[in-house]
């Protein structure tokens, strides 16, 4: 089965910076992928924010002082330290940095940090006078050398009126990193090459030829094999989504600059994904300026002539040697059949396909409904948001490498 986020706990230390007003928006981040939530304040947080707040968001008890509960046996710091599946520190100040890197275990944060063998993550947040002091960066290169994962900071207008670096990242490149830490890295020393989205072929400046991709499948497994610990390419079409965290994207428009851009690059990687969708094919001629209704271009428009594109996928398939490569195929009847054919014919090695007629399948939705296949097997998948086929696509894709069947945990997806 794909991992889980579920029965994992999140150890959160909330020191005083400024940057603390973000915190309960990130705790209801985490809460809604199933994560229980254990906060852990420092005096100076208080100042800011009362603990009533992150109770409340959290749904759980704020833990304030190493020895505030004498009616339990357990030592606060040791065990919150062993519940952890990962300790965050956000916003992680100057003193607390310092603190950490020091050695020093004062008060419950600095002391949890100490007890536990869970990995920790630091969000450094200040002034940036105080985040470029040569103490501070000192601090910072010692915990890093020690294995402390630490979020870069970035730079902006600080509240002060100040502009450089110390913000606190946004809220999805700190919620993105928790979840990689906690996500098995299952795909780590893999490169992965992914197309998403559509193309569009141009027939004046404003009319162009394409499909309904939005690009959010491409986008989710790209997401997830992040989070997966894989070196990720996204090569994507036109589409609003924001780039996947921690993944490199390449835009381009049409299909051929699709084509050369994967034949550039397709040397680099170990697995190739291919759930692009595009345009099989492209106007002979591109008029260069908009066609009118009426007129002497009007009759050309109307006997337009297309020409086909390169078939990327196949061409992969040709030129693949050992790589993975796994293909999609949309279709509105025999799916099966069709799908087995495309498989064939473009040499994939694991073909994802999904009825365009089926409820809640296929393009712009948030949830899709597909069937995985191999040359020997298949597996249907239940309709399911477009972040769990990803996850579980990408899981079918270590099984093959690891030359497991597709269907060996089908009974555990019923459940």
């Amino acid at each position: 089965m794909p991992y889980s986020y579920a029965n994992k706990t999140v150890v959160l230390g909330v020191t005083g910076g400024i940057a603390i007003y973000k915190v309960p928006d990130l705790i209801r981040r985490l809460k809604k992928r199933g994560l229980n939530v254990e906060v852990v304040m420092t005096k100076s947080a208080q100042e800011f924010i009362t603990p009533l707040t992150f109770k409340e968001v959290s749904e759980n008890p704020v833990h304030l002082e190493m020895f505030s509960h004498p009616s339990q046996w357990r030592v606060a710091h040791i065990s919150l330290a062993r519940k952890a599946d990962l300790l965050a520190i956000i916003p992680a100040t100057a003193n607390i940095i310092g603190k950490i890197a020091s050695g020093i275990a004062d008060d419950l944060l600095s002391t949890t940090v100490m007890a536990t063998e869970a990995p920790v993550l630091l969000g450094p947040a200040m002034n940036s006078a105080m985040y470029n002091n040569p103490v501070v960066q000192k601090n910072l290169s010692v915990l890093r050398e020690l294995g402390y994962r630490v979020l870069p900071s970035e730079s902006g207008e600080m509240l002060c009126g100040e502009v450089g670096a110390g913000r606190l990242p946004g809220l999805e490149v700190i919620e993105e990193e928790i979840l990689r830490l906690l996500t098995p890295q299952d795909l780590a020393g893999k490169k992965v090459l992914i197309t998403a989205g559509p193309t569009r072929e141009y027939i004046d400046p404003v009319r162009f030829i394409s499909n309904a991709s939005s690009g959010r499948m491409g986008y989710a497994l790209a997401q997830d094999a992040y989070r997966r610990g894989a070196e990720v390419t996204l090569i994507s079409g036109p589409t609003e989504l924001p780039a996947p965290v921690g993944v490199k994207r390449i835009f381009i428009r049409s299909t051929l600059e699709l084509y050369e851009q994967v034949m550039a690059e397709y040397e680099k990687y170990d697995i190739f994904i291919m759930s692009a969708a595009p345009a099989d094919f492209r106007p002979e001629t591109v008029f260069p300026e908009k066609v009118k209704k009426t007129g002497a271009t009007a009759e050309k428009l109307q006997a337009l002539s297309l020409l086909p594109n390169p078939d990327i996928a196949k061409k992969l398939g040709e030129i693949k040697g050992h790589r993975f490569l796994v293909i999609f195929a949309a279709e509105t009847e025999d799916l099966l059949k069709n799908a087995r054919a495309k498989l064939v014919s473009k040499r994939g090695d694991l073909v994802i396909a999904n009825n365009l007629r089926d409820e809640g399948a296929g393009f712009a939705g948030l949830t899709n409904k597909v069937t995985m296949l191999t040359a020997e097997e298949s597996r249907e998948l239940p309709l399911l948001s477009k972040e769990e086929v990803a996850k579980e696509i990408n899981s079918a894709i270590l099984r093959r490498l690891n030359h497991q069947s597709l269907l060996e945990d089908e009974d555990e997806l019923q459940k």
